[in-house]
């Protein structure tokens, strides 16, 4: 172990040492009265209180952006997802116009919701603290959205995706009675194959929803390729969901320009593929994993049993 009790006032090794603790990525963002809007990113973000709700960022003094959180009544903390680093690459660039292109809705005293993030809290303005080179800004968080997508993640300089340790369970028997009913099932097809998809799932699907996509959303990405061109009936078809579902997903794919819509159905843009590459990845190393230890010819046989029973019950 290395101890550094000299050098504290090495900034960039301060930076370093603070970099091993992971962090998630906000755009905060606020309005004036007379409707200039800033937004900025940042990882400074925290909890403080529950009761009243209390939250705190940082904003470094020399920011050009604190004049307006210093006029605004109100700010948001916009939580981005894991599939929104150029977001973030955005927020933290100058710019003269950061909102160009980027959808957002109206917060509480006018502060931008960002579109497609993990959580929105609408803030109102409660205290502001001296904190050396930043000031400490706290907010009464007066509304807020939990939208379900996986956070983008922040360590060591780079981004990151977060993924749940796998809780592995034992399943507890409890004497011959059990044991025949177990035998029972272990001959019923359907039970086996909920049970192997359910086993397959529990895995697969953290890594998937760690991309900052809805299931809905990685689905519907996973069956268009470059040259797919599906419509509404053929989706159905393809990815076991409702008309309503697809609709809802593919409104945000459009909106993230991952798909686009014509008159003959729905196809994957350009950015789109790149992001259909990164989830088949994700589907081709689980595969790999799962069926590692069954021979390349059972694996075959698994299959073609699969593909005719997905053939006969159409």
């Amino acid at each position: 172990m290395t101890h550094h009790t000299d050098n504290i006032l090495d900034p960039r090794a301060f930076r370093r040492a603070l970099g091993n603790f992971a962090t998630g990525v906000t755009v905060v963002t606020a309005a004036t009265p007379d409707g200039t809007r800033v937004g900025m990113t940042a990882n400074s973000f925290n909890s403080v209180s529950l009761d009243p709700p209390l939250i705190l960022w940082s904003i470094d003094k020399r920011s050009g952006s604190y004049s307006v959180f210093e006029q605004a009544s109100h700010f948001a903390i916009n939580i981005l997802a894991a599939d929104q680093i150029d977001v973030s690459n955005r927020f933290a660039r100058p710019s003269e116009n950061k909102f160009a292109g980027v959808d957002t809705e109206i917060g509480a005293g006018n502060a931008p919701l960002l579109a497609d993030c993990a959580a929105h809290f609408q803030c109102e303005k409660y205290q502001q603290v001296d904190g050396g080179d930043h000031w400490i800004l706290i907010g009464k968080v007066v509304a807020f959205d939990d939208l379900g997508r996986a956070p983008l993640v922040y360590h060591q300089g780079a981004y990151s995706m977060v993924l749940p340790y796998q809780q592995v369970s034992e399943r507890v028997t409890d004497g011959p009675t059990s044991s025949a009913r177990q035998e029972r099932l272990n001959q019923n097809v359907y039970y086996l194959l909920t049970q192997a998809l359910r086993s397959y799932q529990a895995s697969y699907q953290p890594k998937q929803l760690s991309t900052g996509l809805r299931i809905s959303e990685a689905r519907m990405l996973l069956v268009l390729d470059s040259n797919a061109c599906l419509d509404m009936t053929s989706l159905m078809a393809e990815v076991a969901m409702s008309s309503r579902e697809i609709e809802e997903a593919q409104e945000t794919l459009c909106r993230k320009g991952l798909i686009s819509s014509t008159e003959n159905g729905y196809h994957l843009t350009a950015a789109g593929e790149r992001q259909a590459n990164v989830l088949r990845d994700i589907a081709a190393k689980q595969q790999e994993q799962m069926l590692a230890a069954f021979p390349a010819d059972e694996v075959e046989i698994l299959k073609k049993l699969l593909r005719g029973i997905i053939a006969n019950a159409m």
